[in-house]
């Protein structure tokens, strides 16, 4: 497993001095979120601003995951509008996704992450299902023939908020090789009964990891060791299922002390693996010039 850091926590930075600063730190990958801060796949030079971070991935010796989790890309008025099972639009979602695989493939990432939204009120489980399947049915195919891998993550309130419900999608879209789960270890401590359980039983599964703290029942990403979670038995349960790729920080709100934050996260990742047993691969370990305070800033 790869520690890695989540651009969505780096949007303060330039993409060029996010990737220095995470390799400068020990970094061995980066969870890339298509947005307007660092790579937007709408942009009328989106092929050359890719070939431009395919360089800087190469110089760094960065690992990449696409994640398409952005805010206001799709709708500057509606958070994450649409979804996979909004009442409208879902086939600007389907473009995103595409694109999204597009670009995976031009960056030499093997996985793009998504989720599946929140429900709108009054649509029954039967007809989000569908909305669903509909909405993706032509991101697989072209997944399928660029390889690479659909990874969906539960979020808590949205319509598959938990682990068991991205399995029974799997099921409905008949188990195709190249749709699999994104686990955030810190939803499993705020909604999940048994996070480890959960990890063994789904670990199979998983093609992309994200971590971060929280407390149980409080939707709310905090920095590591200030939650609940416990991270070396999850760890454990990870390499035990042979995860072999990012654990990606996923700490969004955290952007005015960037810098800070990953140095910490990164070590309190190396200790909990150290904790469990577990070796952790890529990560560079000469740290370069890299200014960083240890106190805790407000925005």
């Amino acid at each position: 497993m790869i520690p890695a850091y989540g651009t969505n926590g780096l949007t303060d930075h330039r993409i060029d001095d996010a990737l220095h600063l995470l390799a400068d730190l020990g970094y061995g990958g980066v969870a890339l979120t298509l947005d307007h801060a660092h790579l937007d796949p709408f942009a009328p030079d989106v092929a050359r601003r890719t070939a431009h971070v395919a360089r800087l991935l190469a110089e760094c010796g960065l690992a990449v995951v696409i994640e398409t989790g952005a805010r206001y890309l799709l709708d500057p008025r509606r958070k994450h509008h649409p979804t996979l099972v909004s009442d409208d639009g879902r086939e600007r979602r389907t473009d995103l996704l595409l694109r999204a695989v597009e670009i995976a493939v031009d960056l030499g990432a093997p996985v793009v992450h998504l989720w599946s939204g929140i429900l709108p009120e009054g649509v029954s489980d039967d007809v989000a299902w569908g909305r669903v399947l509909t909405t993706l049915e032509p991101v697989l195919d072209a997944a399928d023939r660029a390889g690479v891998t659909l990874a969906v993550e539960p979020e808590p309130g949205m319509f598959l908020e938990r682990a068991a419900d991205v399995d029974e999608l799997l099921g409905r879209a008949g188990r195709p090789e190249n749709l699999r789960m994104t686990l955030d270890l810190g939803h499993l401590t705020c909604n999940e009964a048994d996070p480890v359980d959960v990890v063994r039983t789904y670990g199979p599964l998983v093609a992309h990891v994200q971590v971060d703290d929280m407390r149980r029942g409080v939707h709310e990403h905090l920095e590591l060791g200030d939650g609940e979670v416990d991270l070396p038995p999850l760890l454990a349960g990870l390499a035990a299922a042979g995860y072999p790729g990012l654990l990606s920080v996923e700490l969004a709100r955290h952007n005015h002390a960037a810098p800070r934050v990953a140095t910490s996260s990164l070590a309190a990742v190396r200790e909990a693996a150290a904790t469990a047993g577990v070796a952790l691969g890529g990560a560079r370990e000469e740290h370069r010039n890299v200014s960083t305070t240890t106190e805790r800033t407000p925005a």
